[in-house]
């Protein structure tokens, strides 16, 4: 009976073992939210979104991720080209005056070190898909303030049609001007959030 008690003992000793997560905060100015989407067939169109929070649980001594959510202003989107900026804000896309901003929430993780897969719900303009991510933890440092840091990469795939981000054009040669598929990467440098 003293036996049966010790391991039950040993049992709830182990499972209450304190985790070794650590929640750490998005370094807005160490972080780039990127995306490319094919023009016509000769040039892909590349653009960043330039305002964004984000929150990052991770076990950095395990290089493991697990959880990460974010909030992007949709109307921050960035392609180097105002006209074509303001056309992505407007209805025809992105619909920022009801629509003002893109969520991510992740639902899932595994692996760690080099080899992460993320699953996790994105919300653009009010509509929620699931989207998955490939990425590493890259590693941690101490930043000039003491803090610890850690960084991150990761990219994946969307069809923006998805979204209802459904304007196109065709030329008069027949070629579509925008493609559906849109790549999206993230550099994620992220700092303790004590």
């Amino acid at each position: 009976m003293i036996k049966k008690m010790f391991a039950l003992l040993f049992v709830i000793l182990l499972l209450s073992t304190p985790s070794f997560a650590e929640k750490f905060q998005v370094d807005t100015a160490h972080t780039q939210i990127h995306f490319s989407v094919q023009h016509l067939v000769v040039f892909k169109v590349r653009g960043n979104f330039t305002d964004f929070t984000g929150l990052i649980e991770a076990d950095s001594k395990n290089r493991t991720l697990i959880s990460a959510e974010a909030t992007i202003q949709a109307a921050s989107i960035d392609t180097r080209i105002d006209k074509r900026d303001q056309h992505l804000r407007s209805a025809d896309f992105f619909d920022t005056a009801n629509y003002p901003q893109i969520h991510f929430k992740s639902k899932s993780v595994t692996g760690s070190g080099d080899h992460i897969i993320m699953v996790g719900d994105i919300t653009i303009k009010g509509i929620t898909k699931e989207i998955t991510l490939e990425g590493r933890f890259l590693g941690t440092a101490a930043g000039p303030d003491g803090r610890l840091r850690a960084g991150f990469e990761a990219s994946g795939m969307l069809n923006r049609k998805d979204f209802g981000l459904n304007w196109n054009k065709v030329t008069e040669t027949g070629s579509i001007i925008v493609g559906d598929d849109v790549q999206i990467g993230l550099e994620v440098e992220s700092v303790i959030n004590n």
